[in-house]
């Protein structure tokens, strides 16, 4: 049923053929318009014309790659999100109106050489998330036509999973870039609020609005990320970038947060239920520990969503037009919308008090956590089951994700797996605001931990080559290489722990240090050999990181003859380190043959 394509449209391997010559962005863009054809899914609202496409791959290969990121790189638009020239719908035809200028992060991606191919179907006014709310027609699963896509970035989720694009844009104020991701076998990042702006975008709620990204893979998704992100002065939510914290991405042993067995809801699917437990097994191979949490607050929270008064913001987005030509919206779309009006202006205080306790709840579980490991849907259900209890049936999909924007987290939702039935199954990783990046890290480790494995492909079967992205967001850690007292359960590991360190790796030096025991028998001098000089060995060494606030207290507690410098590690990547003064060494013993401080404790 999938309408395949030859050319795997992944960015890595799209690139790739870029480079060696074998396609060209005016030969994508043919397949691309065979691709398509006459959309049996029903994923697209606007289509750019043929010729119009032609011209822009024509002039970007005359252009040339340089500077251009994203050059000749197909995407998709949901049509909430303004692109020149083009109407915008927002899933409404009375409604639609044609923008002059494109939405900011529109430009961002045209600047680097993207290709808009159009703009795809979604729920009405982004009301929805299964895909089903559109005079367009619903937009059918990837997977199985018979069943739902998911909303509202209904389309925008399609249109990637069937290889028509490389990636493209959604919206999420409930989980819009998640559940649809999940049900087409997608990566879909939920960027924390403020960080990709939301200039030229309908609002649904706009105080909780985000845009964000589906794509084949992890890697693609980070690539997308690091050139739509921006901080943009003119969108009132938009808020700068601040450091990620602590990599638990990229950590040897993240902490996962699962709810606890008793709170798990799968709304008897036991397909998806089999699937979340095979994910836990999956993120315990990874390396990962899990630990239970009580998921009541949260769900809670994701309760307040559509059973408290924010549904007013969502009449307050469209208000104008709706009360006048109420018949032009979608009825069920137009039942939930009109509710809005109801609510008062002390209800809507009264939430928020609800809220603020309910955060204060919720915010308790991430001290013994790094993110949640959570089910991005509970189950799926065919277009018939959704279209006879339209409303019932499409809260089902919100209790994982519902809560994210109301506390201000990030998430980002990745496949992991297929149902019995072929149907694809995902899991979605959340954490606190701005914590983006490390998100992103630990996606393309789950993806890359499942190579060989249907779930690192996309609907269209084509295997991601990875790419090495630069990060959008910079850390604000410092890593520090430590490998004596310091080391984890040695007596001075406290001065790290104590200011917020986490344990990154264990690994050795390059095998060129030597080890020696100080004559106070309480620490050892690291000491790199000099080029030519025989006698280095790999020294154990861990690696810590700690925010960037306390690197300056931690170095000036180090006593002489220690001091700070890099160490080379086996990998070949530097990072700071203990160094010793060759003066400390007057009486000091050899220890490079032990191999660390540990192994010389221990004899």
């Amino acid at each position: 049923m999938n309408n395949k394509t030859d050319i795997s449209l992944s960015l890595g391997a799209l690139q790739q053929a870029y480079r060696d010559g074998s396609l060209t962005p005016l030969q994508m863009v043919e397949q691309v318009i065979a691709t398509i054809g006459d959309d049996p899914h029903t994923a697209w609202i606007h289509r750019i014309d043929a010729a119009s496409l032609r011209a822009q791959a024509q002039a970007l290969m005359e252009r040339g790659p340089e500077g251009l990121p994203l050059w000749g790189v197909p995407f998709a638009i949901k049509d909430n999100i303004d692109l020149a020239g083009v109407p915008t719908t927002a899933g409404c035809p009375a409604y639609a109106f044609t923008p002059t200028a494109n939405a900011f992060v529109v430009q961002r991606l045209l600047d680097a050489g993207a290709i808009a191919i159009g703009k795809t179907n979604l729920d009405q006014f982004a009301t929805g998330l299964n895909g089903t709310r559109s005079p367009f027609g619903a937009c059918r699963n990837a997977f199985d036509p018979d069943y739902v896509s998911g909303g509202s970035s209904s389309g925008s989720a399609v249109s990637v999973a069937l290889g028509h694009v490389s990636f493209s844009l959604g919206t999420d104020t409930a989980g819009s870039g998640r559940v649809p991701a999940g049900f087409n076998h997608l990566v879909g990042l939920k960027p924390s609020l403020g960080l990709l702006s939301t200039t030229g975008v309908v609002p649904a709620c706009r105080s909780l609005d985000a845009v964000s990204i589906f794509a084949l893979t992890a890697d693609d998704a980070q690539q997308v990320f690091s050139v739509a992100h921006g901080y943009d002065a003119q969108d009132a939510y938009a808020r700068p970038a601040q450091p990620h914290g602590f990599d638990f991405g990229r950590a040897e042993r993240p902490r996962l947060g699962v709810p606890r067995a008793d709170q798990l809801q799968f709304l008897g699917d036991s397909g998806y239920a089999q699937c979340f437990e095979e994910a836990r097994a999956q993120a315990l191979a990874l390396g990962a520990e899990l630990i239970e949490i009580d998921f009541e607050p949260f769900f809670e929270t994701a309760r307040l969503l559509y059973e408290g008064p924010w549904v007013a913001e969502r009449y307050q987005a469209i208000r104008a037009f709706i009360d006048a030509q109420p018949d032009a919206v979608f009825p069920v779309t137009r039942e939930i919308t009109l509710g809005g009006a109801k609510p008062l202006a002390a209800d809507a205080f009264a939430a928020q008090y609800k809220l603020r306790a309910l955060a204060k709840r919720c915010a308790a579980v991430w001290a013994s956590i790094d993110c949640m490991l959570l089910p991005t849907s509970p189950t799926i259900h065919r277009i018939d089951t959704m279209l006879a209890e339209p409303i019932a049936r499409n809260s089902d999909f919100g209790i994982y994700t519902n809560f994210v924007n109301l506390l201000d987290y990030a998430a980002i939702a990745v496949p992991a797996g297929f149902r019995a039935d072929g149907l694809p199954f995902g899991i979605t990783f959340v954490a606190l605001a701005h914590q983006d990046q490390p998100l992103l890290h630990l996606a393309q480790r789950w993806q890359k931990s499942l190579q060989g494995r249907a779930a690192t492909l996309g609907a269209t079967g084509h295997t991601a080559v990875p790419f090495d992205a630069v990060n959008a967001v910079s850390s604000g850690q410092i890593q520090v290489a430590v490998c004596g007292a310091h080391l984890q359960g040695q007596p001075l590991n406290p001065q790290l722990t104590s200011r917020g360190a986490r344990l990154v790796q264990r690994t050795t030096t390059a095998p060129e240090y030597r080890l020696y025991a100080l004559p106070d028998g309480k620490r050892p001098g690291l000491v790199r050999v000099a080029e030519g000089e025989d006698g280095g060995g790999a020294i154990e060494v861990e690696v810590w990181e700690l925010p960037g606030a306390q690197f300056g207290s931690f170095v000036d507690g180090i006593p002489a003859p220690l001091g700070m410098g890099r160490t080379l590690l086996a990998d070949g990547s530097a990072v700071a380190g203990f160094i010793c003064e060759p003066s400390g060494l007057d009486g000091a013993r050899d220890i490079t043959a032990f191999g660390g401080w540990r192994a010389y404790k221990a004899q």
